[in-house]
This record gives structure tokens, C-alpha cells and sequence, in this order.
């Protein structure tokens, strides 16, 4: 099961909004086949594991397979894969973990059950449910996991007061930010930091086969069709605000406009991640200012932090993480839990989870 983990790990920036799977298949002790889910609407992990066994001339009947998460038993742009375990044969499947699917949901293992094949589930559940942690979200609470990288000062500072922000973390840092990039889904930010920086909000260095949906939050539509996120068709503008001649202009270069105007004359940023969820959006990276990320966790919308902290400080009159509003009480505060710390270059990585 570690070995199909390892496997599933290889699909880490190429299978959304499928979930990252691996499969082992074994007889006597001995590998015989081996693969993982390939780009949605290709094979599943299991049917090319089952090619490689008849890659190399031989056949699975008799064999387990091990696979880590539930075999679908739906027809979507493939075929169960739960059928074409019991077509070839296999006699014993061990599970990581049921999938959360409501297309599935059991209904994979009761259908292998049902054929005769022993079926065992929960080994390394834990590793297998943290691999997709994005999926498993979007399937139980309707929303992506949604995380935000932030680089800061020590003193927790992300720009100077007038602005200036490049560079606060070094090099090693910046490149660090692209993993991350590349397994999201999308990049969501606000319209301050596209009006002050103009970022492309896209992966670079890395070859990989889609780029991130590119996001943002707009209240009153300052988005210039010439920013660089649209120079790429596809980009995704959230906003309150109704003005038509903006929406068309922007709506000429490729954007999609959507208004999602809340009680105060806001964007409703809990409906922009209901609507990036609907869009199959697994993993939400969160690239934005004070602003929208005090929104977003006050919402309680945020899980999980990316912290880059440079060894310096740039003293109490620059600009902050958040913008969380005067706290009157320490029952007022966001808890989290430490998850990894580690250096990135000079810099230190921090990764922790909002306590929920």
C-alpha cells in the first residue's frame, strides 16, 4: 500500500478533479503490475495497473490488488474500475480508504464484495485521505480546501506601507511557491494585489499539463481587461458590483464574470468557493492581501496556511497578514496546529491548519 501511495503521489499536479490514486497488483509476495490515475477522462489507476500486468504477458486472475481509495463503480468518462477488477480475475482487494463520492460512497466494495473477491479497507487510511484532502472535502462539505500562502517578515509584515513587497522572501522561497501552485486547482486573489502587482498567477518552471484556474475577487469591477491573469483565456473575475459596459469589456478578453453580491454590497466569498467546488476545483491557493485573507478567516473559510517567514523585520507602520478588525477577547482569536516547519532557502516554511 505504500508502494500504491507512491505511486498515487505521481498524479499530484495531473488529475484534478479526479482524486490522486495508485494500485499495486501482486501474486505470491511479487509485484506483477503497478499504476496510477492518469489525466481525467484516461484510465484510473487500476486499469493501468491491470495494462501493465498484461504488458508483461501475463494475467491478474488470483492476485490482490492494492488500491487507495475505493474502486468507482460508476460509468463517467471511463468504465467502473470495480468491473474490470472482477473481469480480470483478482481475488483479494485491499482499500486505503472508502471513497467519499456519493457516486460511490461503498457501493465499489459492496459490488467486488458481491462477486466473490475478499475485500479489506482502513490500511494507511490516514496517508491515503491526506493525499486528497481537496477531494474528500469538495465530496463531504460541498467546498475545496482551500489554503493561503502568505510571505511575510518576521514581525509578520507583507509589504511596506507603501506597497513594496518584492522581495520580502528569497529565491529559494518564491520557487517553493510553485508546488503549490501546481497541485491547486486555482489561484484565487484580490483586486489590490492585481492592481499593484499585475501577477500572471500562473505556474512557471515546472512542466506540467493545466495550469491553476486564475481567480479573483473584485467588488466594484477595477479589473483592467489588459491585466496580465486574462492574458490567458479562462480567468475567473468575482464581483458585487452590476456595471454591464465592464462586465462586456472584460467578458471580450475571455474572462467569466460572476456576480455574487452579498447582504453588504460585498463579494459573497463563501459562494466563490461554492462555485470554484462546482467548477471540480479540489485545492484553492489563496495568493492575496490583508484583505481578503482577514475575509476569508473570519468566514472560517480557510484551512490551512503556507507561511514564509523572511529573517528580518520591517517594523510596525508596514502592512499585516490579515485584516481580522480590533479583537476584544482571546475567545476571538484563530487557533492553529502546527503541521510542518522547515527551511526554504534562508527562509522558513511554516504549514499549519486552522483549528476548526
Amino acid at each position: 500500500m505504500a508502494q500504491a501511495l507512491r505511486l498515487a503521489e505521481r498524479g499530484l499536479y495531473t488529475t484534478s478533479p479526479n482524486p490522486r490514486v495508485g494500485c499495486v497488483i501482486a501474486r505470491d509476495g511479487q509485484v506483477i503490475g503497478e499504476g496510477f490515475t492518469q489525466p481525467a477522462g484516461q484510465n484510473h489507476a487500476e486499469a493501468e495497473a491491470l495494462n501493465a500486468v498484461r504488458g508483461r504477458g501475463g494475467n491478474a486472475r488470483g492476485a490482490t490488488a492494492y488500491v487507495t481509495l475505493e474502486p468507482c463503480s460508476h460509468y463517467g468518462r471511463t468504465p467502473p474500475c470495480a468491473d474490470a477488477l472482477i473481469a480480470a480475475g483478482i481475488n483479494r482487494v485491499v482499500v486505503a480508504i472508502r471513497d467519499p463520492n456519493p457516486l460511490v460512497a461503498g457501493e465499489g466494495i459492496a459490488r467486488l464484495r458481491a462477486a466473490g473477491i475478499a475485500v479489506e479497507c482502513g490500511l494507511m487510511e490516514s496517508a491515503a485521505r491526506e493525499l486528497n484532502i481537496g477531494f474528500f472535502m469538495r465530496m463531504t462539505r460541498g467546498t475545496p480546501w482551500v489554503r493561503s500562502k502568505i510571505a511575510a517578515s518576521l514581525d509578520g509584515r507583507t509589504a511596506l506601507a507603501n506597497g513594496a513587497s518584492k522581495w520580502i522572501t528569497g529565491a529559494a522561497a518564491r520557487q517553493d511557491v510553485q508546488h503549490w501552485r501546481a497541485r491547486s486547482c486555482a489561484v484565487l486573489t484580490g483586486i489590490g494585489t492585481v492592481l499593484a502587482d499585475d501577477p500572471l498567477l500562473n505556474v512557471r518552471d515546472w512542466e506540467i499539463p493545466r495550469q491553476p484556474l486564475r481567480a479573483v475577487v473584485d467588488n466594484g469591477l477595477r479589473l483592467p481587461p489588459n491585466a496580465r491573469m486574462l492574458e490567458e483565456k479562462g480567468g475567473v473575475v468575482y464581483t458585487a458590483s452590476q456595471d454591464v459596459k465592464k462586465i462586456a469589456a472584460l467578458e471580450n478578453v475571455g474572462a467569466r464574470v460572476v456576480v455574487l453580491e452579498d447582504a453588504n454590497g460585498q463579494v459573497d466569498v463563501a459562494r466563490v468557493l461554492l462555485d470554484l467546488a462546482g467548477k471540480g476545483c479540489n485545492e484553492i491557493m489563496v495568493e492575496a492581501g490583508s484583505k481578503l485573507n482577514g475575509a476569508l478567516l473570519q468566514a472560517g473559510l480557510v484551512d490551512e496556511l503556507v507561511l514564509y517567514l523572511a529573517p528580518q523585520f520591517l517594523g510596525d507602520m508596514a502592512r499585516g497578514m490579515a485584516r481580522l478588525g480590533e479583537l476584544t477577547g482571546l475567545d476571538q482569536r484563530i487557533d492553529f496546529d502546527w503541521q510542518d516547519v522547515r527551511h526554504a532557502g534562508k527562509d522558513l516554511r511554516i504549514v499549519a491548519r486552522v483549528k476548526k
